[in-house]
C-alpha cells in the first residue's frame, strides 16, 4: 500500500491471447509473508475467483511461471533499490527487460500486452519520503521504455508509474474541481505524464480511504464508504458522498487543468484492512469492498469519468513479514487470510462469492502457549514476549484488533505461538526458559485465531528461543511488551 517501502516500475503482462486491457477485477500479490502460498495455489485462487488481472510487486520467478498461459493480465514492478541503476544506465534497463519480461514471452508463452513502471514503495513521491526518488523516477521509465523499444516489446508492454494520491490536491477550497498537481512536484508530473501519453502509458493512482478515516480522527465514517447516507461535498453541480469519488475525480481535474483530459486511468490499490486497528475489521472490510465490487457490477463511475476505472483490490493475501511503521494493520490487507482461507464473504463483480484457496498442506495440529505452571508476573515474560514478537506477527494483540479481548495469559500464548509457527513448529521454538509448552488443544478464542502455518516442507530454519534477540523488529517487540505490561498491570491489580 501507500506507506510501505515496497516501490516498483511496473509492467503488464497478458499470459495468454493478447487482449486489451480487460474489464473484469484485478487484485495486488504480494509476497512478504513468513510461509508464502505455493504459486500454483494462488494463481488458481485467482482463477477461481474471477480475478482477470493480478499486480505483482516484484518479478517473482515462481509467480510469473505460475502465471504462465493462465489468461491473466500482469503487472510487475522492479524494487525501488533498482531504480537508480536503471536511470543511470540504459544498459541495466536493458538487461533487466531481457530477463523479467523477454525471457517469459519467449520460454513460457507470456504474451506481454501491458507494462507499468517506476513506482517507488509503489508510489515515489510521498511526501514522507522527502523528495528522495525524485531524480531517479522519470529517468528510469524512460530507460525502461527505451528497453522495451529495443527489445521490441513496446506496442505490447507499456509502462505507467503507480502513484499515492498525495500527488495531487485541491487546494484551499478542498474541492475536486480545484484538483491540480502538488506544487512542489508539479513540473515533474507534468512531464511524467506527458511522456506516459507519448508512450500509449496509463495513469496509475492508489486510493485509500481507510487511511484518511486512521490519520485524521474527525473524518467522518460514513464519508469513508460508499453510504448514501454521509454528509456531501458540493462542487457546483456535483455532490460527493463518498471519499473515492471526490478523490479520483480531484485527480481527473488535475489531468485536465495539464492538458491530459483522455489520459487513461487505473487505481492500482484500493482497500481496506481487517485487523490491526479499531478501524481495520471484518465488518469494515466486507462493508468497503462490498460497495467498491457492487459498483462495478453496476458499471459505475464517478461524475467526472461515468465508466468504472481498471481496479487492483488491495491486496490478495495477509503478509506477515511487512513491515509495521504505517500501523498495526499493515500485515493484514488481504481480501483472504495467508493461507488463503476465507476471512468474510461478498459477491465478486461476476455475482459470485468469494472461494477459498484449495490444496493447501498444514503442519501438524500444535501450538505453543504459556505453561500453566508460569505465571505471568515471572520476570522473564516480557523479555520472551518481546522476542516472539520481533521474530513473528503480533499485530492482532493490539488495541481494537482481533485479540484485544484475550486475558493476559493468552497474551503470552499468542506471542509464543506466533514464532513457533513461523519457525515451522520446531521443538526448540517453544522453549521459553520453562515458561511455554506445546498443546494440542486449540487455545483459539472468539474472533482471535491462533495459526498453524502452512506447511512448506522446510523445517530447517534454526530459531533460538532461549536468548531475548538482536538488532530486528524492534517496533514489534516494544509494542508487544507494552501490551503484556499493561495486561500484567490489570492482572496483579
Amino acid at each position: 500500500m501507500g506507506v510501505v517501502l515496497a516501490s516498483a516500475v511496473w509492467l503488464f503482462f497478458l499470459l495468454g491471447e493478447a487482449v486489451p486491457m480487460a474489464d473484469g477485477m484485478g487484485c495486488n500479490w504480494g509476497t512478504r509473508s513468513s510461509h508464502p502460498l505455493p504459486a500454483d495455489i494462488v494463481v488458481r485462487l485467482l482463477r477461481d475467483n474471477n480475478f482477470d488481472k493480478v499486480k505483482l510487486f516484484e518479478a517473482d520467478a515462481a509467480a510469473l511461471r505460475a502465471l504462465g498461459r493462465s489468461g491473466i493480465e500482469v503487472m510487475v514492478g522492479i524494487p525501488n533499490e533498482l531504480l537508480a541503476p536503471l536511470a543511470g544506465s540504459v544498459n541495466a534497463a536493458e538487461q533487466w527487460v531481457m530477463q523479467n519480461v523477454s525471457t517469459y514471452v519467449s520460454q513460457y508463452g507470456v504474451n506481454i500486452t501491458y507494462v507499468s513502471h517506476v513506482a517507488v514503495g509503489n508510489e515515489p513521491f510521498l511526501k514522507t519520503y522527502n523528495g528522495m526518488f525524485e531524480n531517479t523516477t522519470f529517468a528510469a521509465l524512460q530507460n525502461i521504455q527505451a528497453a522495451l523499444i529495443k527489445a521490441g516489446l513496446s506496442r505490447q508492454v507499456r509502462v505507467t508509474v503507480p502513484l499515492n494520491a498525495d500527488v495531487y490536491q485541491s487546494g484551499a477550497s478542498g474541492l475536486p474541481s480545484s484538483g491540480d498537481f502538488r506544487n512542489d512536484i508539479h513540473g515533474l508530473m507534468v512531464a511524467i505524464v506527458g511522456f506516459l501519453q507519448d508512450n500509449g502509458g496509463t495513469f496509475t493512482v492508489n486510493i485509500y480511504p481507510f487511511l484518511s478515516l486512521y490519520l485524521d480522527p474527525h473524518f467522518p465514517l460514513d464519508y469513508a464508504f460508499f453510504s448514501p447516507s454521509a454528509n456531501p461535498i458540493v462542487d457546483g453541480p456535483i455532490s460527493y458522498s463518498n471519499a473515492f469519488e471526490a478523490s479520483y475525480d480531484t485527480l481527473i481535474w488535475a489531468l485536465e487543468r495539464n492538458g491530459f483530459g483522455s489520459m487513461p486511468v487505473i487505481v492500482g490499490e484500493i482497500g481496506w484492512p481487517t485487523d490491526g486497528d479499531i478501524h481495520a475489521n471484518v465488518d469494515y472490510a466486507r462493508r468497503f469492498n462490498q460497495g467498491l465490487v457492487d459498483r462495478i457490477r453496476q458499471r459505475r463511475g464517478t461524475p467526472k469519468r461515468p465508466a468504472p476505472p481498471d481496479i487492483y483490490l488491495f491486496g490478495l493475501l495477509d503478509e506477515d513479514q511487512k513491515s509495521i511503521q504505517p500501523g498495526n494493520f499493515e500485515p493484514h490487507w488481504g481480501l483472504f487470510y495467508y493461507d488463503g482461507s476465507l476471512k468474510y464473504q461478498f459477491v465478486m463483480d461476476d455475482g459470485r462469492p468469494l472461494v477459498p484457496a484449495r490444496g493447501v498442506r498444514y503442519l501438524e495440529r500444535h501450538w505453543c502457549v504459556l505453561s500453566s505452571t508460569a505465571s505471568v508476573t515471572d520476570p522473564n515474560i516480557a523479555d520472551a514476549v518481546g522476542y516472539a514478537c520481533e521474530y513473528a506477527d503480533c499485530t492482532s494483540l493490539g488495541y481494537g484488533s482481533s485479540c484485544n479481548g484475550l486475558d493476559a495469559r493468552g497474551n503470552v500464548s499468542y506471542a509464543f505461538n506466533q514464532l513457533f509457527q513461523v519457525a515451522n513448529q520446531q521443538k526448540g521454538a517453544c522453549n521459553f526458559s520453562d515458561l511455554s509448552v506445546v498443546t494440542e488443544t486449540d487455545p483459539s478464542q472468539g474472533s482471535c485465531k491462533f495459526n498453524i502455518m502452512i506447511d512448506e516442507g522446510k523445517h530447517d530454519r534454526a530459531v533460538n528461543t532461549s536468548g531475548t534477540g538482536g538488532g530486528g523488529a524492534l517496533l514489534r517487540r516494544w509494542a508487544a511488551v507494552a501490551i503484556l505490561l499493561l495486561w500484567t498491570i490489570s492482572y496483579v491489580l
